[in-house]
């Protein structure tokens, strides 16, 4: 008996430590709104008194609507989270439109909490990821009109937009949340800064460039 009990509890651990438990929290009823008004903290959102919930908590307008890419790197991305739609809390998705200038590019960057698939609405993409140590492995792809492509969770990856037009995606995320760490934003532009001799030191380079670097951020 000892030993069937025994079995059970490191079959109950194994799976409190699975992979799926790392993901975003499941429902456990058909809506839990987040109440962004509340002072209470957990991992998501507390619930809104379900009796308050309307339709405008599941709604966005808008997403069809060209966004401005004129900035550094030619693109703008328009999330739409758990912070943007209440209704995604607990839900484990959300989306992206994202829009690309000509040679417009969605810097390397990563989302810690999500896998991302996205679809071109339209012109193309020079689209990739990079994979984790030793082999750090780059797998790219040239994506035009129609065309779907896998982003790992957790994996460096990026969008290019090589041609002479505009070019339109739009992303599903395996999170309400998913975060995004921009790679040369943090690396560069952390606040406050990485010391130079750390940066210099890890990518092989004089302080001096790591400096000149670091004044673009």
């Amino acid at each position: 008996m000892a030993a069937a009990y025994a079995l059970l509890l490191a079959a109950l651990l194994a799976l409190a430590s699975s992979p799926t438990m790392a993901r975003d929290p499941g429902a456990l009823q058909d809506l839990c709104v987040a109440d962004n008004t509340s002072n209470v903290f957990v991992n998501g959102f507390v619930c809104k008194n379900p009796k308050l919930v309307k339709a405008e908590d599941f709604f966005f307008s808008g997403l069809d609507e060209p966004r401005d890419t004129t900035n550094k790197v030619g693109s703008n991305v328009t999330l739409l989270n758990v912070n943007r739609i209440p209704g995604l809390n607990t839900l484990g998705i959300s989306m992206a439109r994202v829009d690309y200038a000509p040679f417009g590019l969605n810097p390397p960057h990563i989302h810690p909490r999500a896998t991302e698939i996205q679809t071109v609405l339209e012109g193309s993409l020079y689209v990739g990821f990079v994979t984790s140590n030793p082999d750090n492995r780059l797998v790219t792809k040239v994506l035009r009109k129609g065309d779907v492509f896998v982003f790992p969770q957790g994996l460096i990856h990026f969008q290019f937009n090589y041609g002479t037009s505009k070019a339109v995606a739009l992303s599903g995320l395996s999170s309400q949340n998913p975060g995004v760490i921009t790679i040369a934003n943090s690396v560069f532009g952390s606040k406050p800064a990485i010391s130079d001799d750390i940066l210099a030191k890890a990518f092989q380079v004089d302080k001096k460039i790591i400096d000149r670097i670091q004044a673009h951020f």
